[in-house]
């Protein structure tokens, strides 16, 4: 694992990955090692996807060599996962063709993340998705109850 520093709760990782398929897998090996060293088990299967879908994204809709990868605990009931890449663009859910085998990624990420957008820099942006972290008393883990989803910015 690479570039830990504090965050919010404590420790975030993060790893520049260059741009090719290949590179989603080391996304996801990034986050379950985060989420298995937080004891966040639960959640290693949904950040995964996550992180394969934002990555592949990055990959799909820019021409940059390389995508930053950031895991972190912004709270102590919630991580944040993130791909950073140097486009300006905003990502769009898109509705695919039947047939279409690309084009759900946003949707998947839409359906099993508490929340997800994505924040414009001067150098790019990082879209994020984010889950909320099981308690004890905690009956749902992942994402949050349909009525309280939110969407990214339009």
């Amino acid at each position: 694992m690479s570039a830990a520093r504090p965050a919010a709760t404590g420790i975030g990782y993060s790893k520049t990955l260059p741009c090719e398929p290949e590179s989603a897998g080391r996304a996801r090996q990034l986050v379950t090692e985060a989420l298995n060293r937080w004891g966040i088990v639960e959640l290693v299967d949904a950040a995964a996807l996550i992180v394969s879908e934002l990555f592949t994204n990055s990959l799909d809709h820019t021409h940059d060599r390389a995508a930053r990868v950031v895991v972190r605990r912004v709270t102590e009931d919630r991580i944040r996962i993130g791909v950073a890449d140097k486009s300006r663009e905003g990502p769009e859910m898109t509705k695919p063709d039947e047939d279409s085998e690309n084009g759900r990624g946003l949707s998947v990420i839409d359906t099993i993340a508490d929340r997800w957008g994505y924040d414009l820099h001067g150098w790019g942006k990082v879209t994020w998705a984010e889950l909320r972290v099981c308690g004890e008393e905690s009956e749902q883990c992942g994402s949050a109850p349909p009525s309280s989803s939110t969407s990214p910015p339009s």
